[in-house]
Order: structure tokens, then sequence, then C-alpha cells
């Protein structure tokens, strides 16, 4: 399963978050969407899960259409992911809820994860570090800014407000 914001598609709330898994129940639904952190603002719009969503999703913010996506994969619960920047064009506030949602869908499953925000990926087993389509360094966040490299370079000016 790729996790990307792209396959979401017209219909409800409640019948976008379905399509991960046909035969899921409506409580089944609503469970995924608790773990995907999506329930609550759900919940507050006027029809909540009945809420249309048009064609491009566009009557929704970046993250609050990510957290659907993340609610359809709970729901799949596939043995393989691909995040793809799941956390892009989102504010602080809702990257941590994004966060927090794929640091348990990931659980127990393998998952490639491509991104340029490093808080995405730093509890990653394995980071692969591509700079212009080769690969430069690998290893999980502690061995790669212990290399002081690439990485690490990259993670401070994130993170610590310096140029690379």
């Amino acid at each position: 399963m790729v996790l990307q914001d792209t396959w979401l598609f017209t219909g409800t709330i409640y019948d976008n978050i379905k399509y991960g898994r046909k035969g899921a129940t409506e409580e089944e639904v609503h469970q995924a969407a608790r773990m995907a952190h999506a329930d609550s603002f759900i919940r507050e719009l006027p029809d909540g899960y009945q809420t249309v969503l048009n064609e491009s999703a566009s009557n929704f913010s970046q993250g609050q259409r990510q957290l659907l996506t993340i609610a359809r994969a709970f729901l799949a619960n596939p043995e393989i992911l691909i995040l793809d920047e799941a956390t892009s064009s989102v504010d602080t506030r809702t990257e941590a809820l994004i966060q927090s949602a794929m640091n348990d869908l990931q659980k127990n499953r393998t998952s490639f994860v491509v991104a340029h925000r490093l808080s995405t990926i730093r509890n990653a087993e394995q980071i692969i570090v591509v700079n212009h389509g080769h690969i430069i360094e690998t290893g999980n966040h502690d061995q790669l800014m212990a290399k002081n490299g690439f990485y690490a370079d990259l993670y401070n000016s994130q993170f610590l407000g310096n140029n690379i």
C-alpha cells in the first residue's frame, strides 16, 4: 500500500476510509479514524462521517487529507507500506498527529519512507541517504549523526537552524 493523499476520491469521509477494506464494519471505520487521530476533526464537521469530499478533497486541509489517508491504511492493515512525503505541507501541530499515527501504523510491518522532513524517519531502523541520485550514507539516526556527514548536516540544518 502506498500512502499518499492522491488516492482520495469523491464520496463521503466514511466511504473514503472504508475503501481501505470493503467489508469493514462501521465500528472498524471509526476505530481506524481514531487510530489515525482523525476522528475528532471528523466528528466536528456538520455532517461528520457523512461529509462529502469534493473531487480533489480541497474542502479539507492537507493535514486532514493525510489523516484520512492514514485511517484508510489502518483499516487496510497491509504487510508493507510505502510512505511518500507523508508530513509535507502541513503545520507543526498536524505534523505531530501524523507522525504519531504513522509510528503506530508502521509497527510490525515493513515500511519504506521517502521524506525530506527528517522527523518522519528519525526512528527508522535503517536510513538510506540519497543525494543527486546516489546513496551516500546508510545507518540509523544515531549512527548517521555520529558520522557527522551529510545526514547530520541536513538534520542540524532542519532542527538547529544551521545552514548547509
